[in-house]
């Protein structure tokens, strides 16, 4: 009971920063966080949420766009195919 409560409870070197992680995450790099914070380029946006949202608005845009040409083009192909009859 007390390995299974020592296991539960064990926090890795790597959140305490005393060890490199492995896993290739360039981020949790404090060198690499740092570098970031001093350089003048503009912030990560890590709001998925405001991205995902425009991208849903972008897109129905689109569809609409091709609605409307669609049955632009419809109505045109209509009007010269009554114009010969």
């Amino acid at each position: 009971m007390l390995r299974f409560l020592a296991n539960l409870l064990h926090r890795p070197a790597i959140r305490f920063g005393l060890a490199r992680d492995r896993r290739g995450s360039r981020l949790r790099d404090p060198r690499f966080v740092s570098f970031m914070a001093q350089s003048n380029r503009r912030s990560l946006d890590t709001d998925l949420q405001d991205t995902l949202l425009r991208g849903r608005k972008l897109v129905r845009h689109a569809v609409v766009a091709a609605a409307i040409a669609g049955a632009a083009w419809f109505a045109l192909e209509s009007a010269q195919a009554l114009s010969i009859f």
